[in-house]
């Protein structure tokens, strides 16, 4: 702990937390202190982990006075560093994850209340429990929590048909810089009274305020599902797919994944269970899953009928569709364990970046062909949601190559693929935020008016500038 912070604040600290609330030996606090990509290691004089909103109040209040840096922690799972500390060791690192109850679940209103460190996948079972579903779906769900969700506006696999977490949110609660609260929890479709403040929250990645709970859109479970797992000819044809499915039926499309033949083959090399489930590999994947509420929607026809034509135009090279709920569930790891699986394969710079829907197959060629011409023998790895334009515009490290050398030219590879990007009209994060690790391209993509309201946002509601400092702004 720096000289700079007095002993007083721990016992304060300890004094509003109890002893299940603060965490000050080292041990304790090292999970707390590096993201999941293990980009940056930071440092902090102690983790609190209040129990409930008012807890949360107390401690930032505390924080306030005593001109601390508060850095607001979810699961812990953000690919920007936009959960870890700096290295100076001024920070308290704010834990949401015993603030974790779900206050309320009501399947007329669609809605549920939860708050901030209940896990996503609680989140989804305790929907699906009272009949109804909560749709968001990501790779880390079994982890991210639902302030952490919030504050990053994370999109995932379903977000082509239910939006991202803003469209799934429609009210919030949140503690202010000063420690005060903003009861925010209006379960109402039409609010129209000034300012919505919860949007201002969600996605400032913890730099207004932080999260304790929310109101959530829930939706009819599904009663009929299709899944198909398609070789196609090229990008092209990948997105010529998606038009066919769209344009027979845009309401029952839940996720359009593309993966690269690279992707899918680390996984099946790397990952034991993951399979193939074609007669041969192929360059291109599309991944396609369909849903609707009505039982008789006869989905499994339609993708029949929707490949069969497909192939016809030579589109689609080869398909299978999932017979049951486990081959569905198996497929489906093929997409999601692609960050895995570049892992194990070497190291890899991610690039989570979005085009316009139409744009998505230049950028995947333009980008892939610069990288490759960047770093020799480099291995492109795109793989996402091409059915709302966000691509994970992936490198692999050439094989044989040092891997710190490789990320060495992490700012790079970034560049290379964001002149692509901005090229096509693009944004420079989708899904994954600005975190510690954007932070200097917010200048030159965000700059002027745009990043001056911000700037002016952030200096009214937090003007000391503790709140998760050295994220989202440059």
């Amino acid at each position: 702990m720096p000289d700079s912070t007095p002993s007083r604040i721990l016992d304060e600290l300890a004094a509003i937390l109890g002893p299940r609330g603060l965490l000050t030996e080292p041990a304790d606090i090292a999970p707390h202190l590096s993201d999941w990509r293990a980009l940056y290691r930071g440092a902090a004089f102690a983790v609190a982990r209040p129990a409930s909103t008012e807890e949360v109040a107390a401690v930032v209040r505390l924080c306030a006075a005593a001109g601390v840096p508060i850095t607001p922690q979810g699961g812990n799972t953000s690919m920007v560093g936009g959960a870890t500390p700096d290295e100076s060791g001024r920070h308290l690192v704010l834990s949401l994850a015993r603030v974790n109850r779900i206050r309320a679940l009501d399947p007329l209103d669609m809605t549920m209340t939860a708050e901030a460190g209940v896990v996503l996948k609680a989140a989804q079972d305790a929907a699906a429990e009272a009949g109804c579903l909560f749709p968001l779906s990501l790779g880390a769900e079994g982890s991210a929590t639902i302030g952490g969700v919030l504050s990053t506006n994370a999109g995932g696999n379903t977000t082509v048909r239910y939006g991202n977490a803003r469209e799934l949110m429609l009210g919030l609660e949140a503690v202010l810089p000063d420690g005060s609260i903003w009861n925010g929890l209006r379960r109402l479709r039409k609010d129209n009274t000034g300012y919505a403040l919860r949007h201002l929250l969600v996605g400032a990645e913890g730099t207004l305020g932080i999260v304790t709970a929310a109101v959530l859109r829930l939706f009819p479970r599904a009663r009929d599902t299709a899944l198909a797992f398609c070789a196609v000819a090229d990008e092209d044809a990948a997105l010529a797919l998606f038009r066919r499915f769209r344009d027979r039926d845009e309401s029952a499309v839940r996720a359009f994944e593309y993966m690269s033949g690279t992707g899918v083959d680390f996984c099946t090399s790397h990952i034991e269970g993951v399979t193939l489930p074609l007669e041969a590999r192929a360059d291109h994947y599309v991944l396609v899953d369909l849903a609707s509420p009505r039982p008789d929607a006869q989905l499994r026809e339609m993708a029949e009928s929707v490949l069969f034509e497909a192939m016809q135009a030579e589109e689609v090279t080869d398909a299978a569709i999932a017979a049951n709920e486990a081959q569905a569930q198996k497929i489906w790891r093929i997409r999601e364990e692609h960050p895995e699986a570049q892992k194990r394969e070497g190291a890899s710079v991610k690039n989570d970046v979005s085009v316009p829907v139409s744009k998505v197959p230049e950028m995947i060629r333009r980008c892939s062909a610069a990288l490759r011409e960047l770093i020799p023998g480099s291995r492109p790895v795109p793989f996402g949601h091409i059915g709302d334009g966000n691509i994970h515009m992936n490198l692999e490290q050439p094989e044989g190559m040092d891997p710190a050398a490789f990320l060495a030219r992490s700012h790079d590879i970034m560049d290379c693929v964001n002149a692509v990007v901005r090229d096509l009209g693009g944004s420079f994060s989708a899904e994954h935020g600005i975190g510690r690790l954007k932070t200097d391209m917010m200048e030159d993509w965000r700059g002027g008016a745009e990043l001056a309201a911000m700037r002016a946002i952030k200096a009214a509601l937090d003007p000391q500038g503790l709140m998760n400092p050295g994220k989202v702004l440059p």
